[in-house]
């Protein structure tokens, strides 16, 4: 058995697979443990639930892309605890349960949707965080047309024909702003018994501003852009019921107002990953508000340096959780653990370099915030192009993303529009089952719907014609 210093690696996102990486020639043994087998370039699924882009294209396989890293070995499994005084990782896969020890481990679980306690909401408003959610959305704004098409009665179809974002953050202005293109523009042409401009999409946010971390006058133009989409603005207005037919918002002074809509996004709030409690409970290590942990300057634990922690689960100098701190935290774990193994001091403590945050409201249109410069329009729109095809992993897969781009956004093409009925149903039929969000597939068994668990309504059959 190797003798050499073992790290593991919790994650295949940003932070865990920059990480793995920063690790070649390190003279260690790398195990890199994660429940998917992809690599997910999360700052593009909404493409993906637009139909603009395949998932394939943002989330190559984790293997393929460590397969010349040899000292790096890949292992599918949820991770379902971290024993720091042991050091063992448990994960599960497969009904397969391993115990893996190590010397250093990094912990890049990532975060989840957050519903702020209204957890009952996740069903009939899906979150934007995974493949899974971004092909169920794709399936839900695509049908949702289909049943337009399918409703003789005017005020269901118009049920049909809304559609709610919920988060007026970068994910939230981007979805409502592709939804208005595909409804203005990629199926205008494509039904008969339904106009898609007519399509009502409508924006909510809690706070009172649309991209707030961009600037006020961004913002400002943000909003009247979107509005130029058609998309309506509802600032200061909280989400306080969600079901099937739609949600309810209510204002500052406690009024509230009823939102039929039939199709609902959440990309109000995110969560870090439920290890953060375990870590905490171990070591002593704080918890925010956001069920982030708060990490050391260093991105260790208290009394623990050979756990680091990083990513959107950490809390640290209020450091935003976007991809690029947890790319620059992933290869400073890695260059602190090579610094140990070759008996070299510590390095400073991390400190996070903001190269900027850039957002897209339509095709030609965005906004970007680089330093002390604040500008959008068509440049912005371009720069926010070639930086994403750059952080894109794999040639064939920027090449591919460009040629979609070019049909979506200089035809009007949408080549990603194929939907399965399990997209439809799967939410709702894990959330009647009270499937957990890690159950392993292999342990699930056949069990009876919950009682009174609500389903989500599709269209009845309707008498056409004659």
């Amino acid at each position: 058995m190797s003798q050499r210093h073992h790290v593991v690696v919790i994650g295949s996102g940003f932070g865990g697979l920059f990480a793995a990486k920063r690790l070649k020639r390190a003279n260690v043994d790398v195990t890199l443990i994660s429940r998917t087998t992809h690599h997910l370039f999360q700052p593009l699924l909404y493409q993906v639930a637009t139909g603009i882009l395949s998932e394939g294209e943002i989330a190559p396989a984790t293997r393929q892309i460590l397969r010349r890293y040899q000292d790096v070995q890949v292992l599918l499994g949820e991770v379902t605890a971290i024993d720091v005084d042991a050091h063992t990782v448990r994960s599960r896969a497969g009904g397969v349960t391993t115990i893996t020890a190590y010397d250093s481990v990094i912990v890049a679980a990532g975060a989840t949707t957050s519903y702020f306690g209204q957890d009952d909401f996740a069903v009939f408003a899906p979150g934007l965080k995974s493949i899974d959610d971004a092909l169920e959305l794709r399936g839900r704004i695509l049908s949702a047309y289909e049943f337009a098409e399918l409703e003789p009665d005017p005020k269901d179809r118009g049920e049909w024909l809304t559609f709610a974002v919920v988060g007026a953050g970068a994910t939230g202005v981007e979805m409502a702003g592709q939804i208005s293109e595909l409804a203005r523009r990629a199926l205008v042409n494509d039904f008969r018994s339904i106009d898609t401009r007519k399509t009502r999409i409508i924006l909510v946010d809690a706070l009172d501003t649309v991209l707030g971390t961009f600037g006020t006058k961004l913002s400002a133009g943000a909003a009247a852009q979107l509005e130029k989409l058609g998309v309506e603005v509802w600032l200061n207005e909280m989400v306080v019921a969600v079901d099937d037919r739609g949600l309810t918002v209510q204002d500052h002074s406690g009024r509230k107002t009823h939102i039929p809509a039939r199709t609902i996004v959440w990309a109000a709030g995110v969560k870090g990953s439920s290890l953060a409690n375990s870590l905490a409970e171990q070591t002593g290590a704080e918890m925010d508000r956001g069920n982030r942990i708060k990490v050391q300057p260093d991105c260790t634990l208290p009394g623990h340096p050979e756990v680091f922690v990083i990513g959107d689960m950490t809390s640290l100098n209020d450091y935003p959780g976007v991809a690029q701190v947890a790319m620059q935290q992933g290869r400073y774990a890695a260059d602190q653990i090579r610094r140990q193994v070759t008996g070299k001091g510590p390095q400073e403590p991390f400190h996070y370099f903001d190269k900027g945050s850039m957002a897209t409201i339509s095709r030609f249109k965005a906004v970007a915030s680089i330093g002390k410069l604040r500008f959008g329009g068509f440049i912005a729109w371009l720069l926010w192009l070639g930086i994403h095809v750059l952080y894109l992993v794999g040639f064939k897969n920027r090449i591919t993303t460009v040629l979609h781009w070019a049909v979506s956004f200089i035809g009007r093409g949408r080549s990603q529009r194929t939907t399965t009925s399990q997209q439809l149903v799967a939410r709702d039929a894990v959330h009647r089952l009270r499937i957990p969000d890690d159950a392993d597939p292999a342990q699930v068994e056949s069990v009876e719907p919950v009682d009174g668990a609500p389903a989500h309504r599709r269209p009845q059959p309707v008498r056409r014609g004659r």
